[in-house]
């Protein structure tokens, strides 16, 4: 059996709609709604980010498929430091073609963009829950250096605060208090 051709190019603009369905692909694995990761695609973020200079998105087939991509920007490790690192932001391989060297040879590209500009790290976002993607980047060597925890702006304002913004939570119910009393459902004491 002979092993699978496997390609990868820099996306340019042209290549827009063969990146679509990979991307679309990416975020209803992870669990977005078909609906959702289509209305997200038609917005331009993909557009946009081949648009950028900063953003370089390689796309691999394998075999003459459309199988994997991965999206690497250049930026500092962090806001205060000066040595730009390259960081995949998002690294897919589709389903039926894990296993053929597709995201080995994405990384290849990534690594020669990083010597290209004279970055010493490579920096990769993987999701907690993905355990083989984590087992197969600590096999190639990253280490985990920080975790990466998000929050909502209201939920950190409300743990913050210690209870919900009051303004807010005040002018929703006193709406909702006069929507009911024009639609004449709730009596007002003095008014029976």
């Amino acid at each position: 059996m002979t092993r699978p051709t496997v390609q990868v190019c820099i996306a340019e603009a042209s290549d827009l709609e063969r990146l679509i369905p990979l991307w679309i692909a990416l975020r209803t694995q992870s669990g977005q709604t078909l609906q959702w990761a289509q209305r997200a695609a038609r917005d331009g973020r993909m557009q946009a980010a081949l648009a950028r200079e900063d953003v370089r998105i390689l796309l691999a087939t394998c075999d003459g498929q459309d199988a994997g991509y991965a999206v690497a920007t250049i930026s500092p490790l962090s806001g205060l430091a000066e040595e730009q690192a390259v960081w995949i932001d998002q690294m897919w391989v589709s389903p039926q073609h894990r296993g053929a060297g597709v995201a080995k040879a994405l990384l290849v590209q990534v690594c020669e963009r990083a010597e290209e500009l004279g970055c010493a790290q490579v920096v990769c976002f993987v999701p907690v829950a993905e355990r083989s993607a984590n087992r197969y980047f600590a096999k190639l060597g990253f280490a985990g250096v920080l975790t990466v925890r998000t929050t909502s702006t209201a939920s950190l304002r409300r743990t913050l605060v210690g209870h919900a913004d009051p303004t807010g939570a005040a002018t929703v119910r006193q709406r909702r208090s006069l929507r009911a009393r024009s639609q004449d459902k709730v009596k007002v004491a003095g008014t029976l």
